[in-house]
């Protein structure tokens, strides 16, 4: 049968009459959503007061798979290890930079999500990375389940991750002297750094193993065990370095790394490292 225009415009209107007293009946009578806000624990309510409301930053301890590599095995932390964990974290590098650098600091220039991972985070290559950070807004922190808070040794390589980490932070903010510090050791790069222990790198000029993979991880290390180690401690891994090359070498890293803390945040950095080391002693002695 042939349709006019006439009753075009009629079974076009019932159409939309049906169509819209239809979509009234399936729309809910109330939001479906849970806005119900959730009850913090007293671990939540400790790092609300001690991260984001001093830093605005969130500390995330409970398992969101969409902020690690899902190819890896990887689980969250044991919850009974994150305060322990936080508590290094916000003696040794927090609190240190808050003297030396004054109280707005790290509110200023800071990764704004900590993600705690409790186990290891293994490469095909061997090595196992320690830490991750992504965009200067986050820092992932891995083996927190592993912190011990009474071995000197231990803590300084968790703490390791995160000063290292957040010098990569500091370089996005403002850049250090790239072309001098690639002048020292040009050659000694490698993708392959992990086929070797520091000892040999010490020799090649440079502070770890790790260093030797580019320039800006070269940096980040140099500053990181300066940071970690007290200055004797420092000064004695120089001492076991038999190559006066290769002293030298690490010497003028040091230099390079000491002039841009001091030209880019008017920070004193041994004063920094030995307020880093003091407050070291003070989370190993329980204090």
């Amino acid at each position: 049968m042939k349709i006019t225009k006439k009753y075009k415009v009629a079974i076009l209107a019932m159409t939309l009459v049906a169509f819209a007293g239809c979509s009234h009946e399936d729309q809910p009578t109330e939001s479906q959503l849970d806005l119900t806000k959730p009850v913090q624990s007293d671990l939540d309510k400790w790092i609300t007061t001690n991260y984001v409301n001093p830093y605005n930053m969130k500390v995330q301890y409970k398992w969101n798979q969409n902020t690690v590599d899902f190819n890896r095995f990887l689980y969250p932390p044991q919850e009974d290890k994150v305060k322990p964990v936080l508590e290094i974290i916000q003696k040794i590098w927090l609190d240190s930079y808050k003297v030396i650098a004054g109280a707005d600091f790290v509110k200023k220039i800071a990764p704004r999500e900590i993600v705690m991972v409790g186990g290891v985070n293994r490469n095909t290559t061997g090595t196992i990375t320690l830490g991750l950070a992504e965009g200067g807004q986050r820092v992932t922190l891995f083996e927190t389940d592993y912190v011990d808070k009474t071995d000197r040794e231990n803590v300084k390589q968790f703490i390791h991750t995160i000063q290292h980490e957040y010098i990569h932070i500091l370089n996005q903010t403002k850049p250090y002297d790239e072309n001098s510090l690639a002048k020292i050791t040009p050659s000694g790069y490698t993708a392959n750094w992990y086929a070797s222990g520091d000892a040999v790198a010490n020799e090649e000029g440079f502070i770890t193993a790790y260093a030797r993979s580019n320039i800006n991880e070269d940096f980040a290390e140099m500053a990181s065990i300066m940071l970690i180690n007290s200055k004797e401690e420092y000064e004695a891994i120089l001492a076991g370095i038999e190559s006066e090359e290769a002293v030298a070498a690490i010497k003028s890293k040091e230099a390079i790394v000491v002039k841009y803390f001091k030209e880019a945040f008017n920070i004193d950095f041994y004063a920094l490292r030995d307020e880093a080391d003091k407050n070291t002693t003070a989370v190993v002695n329980g204090n």
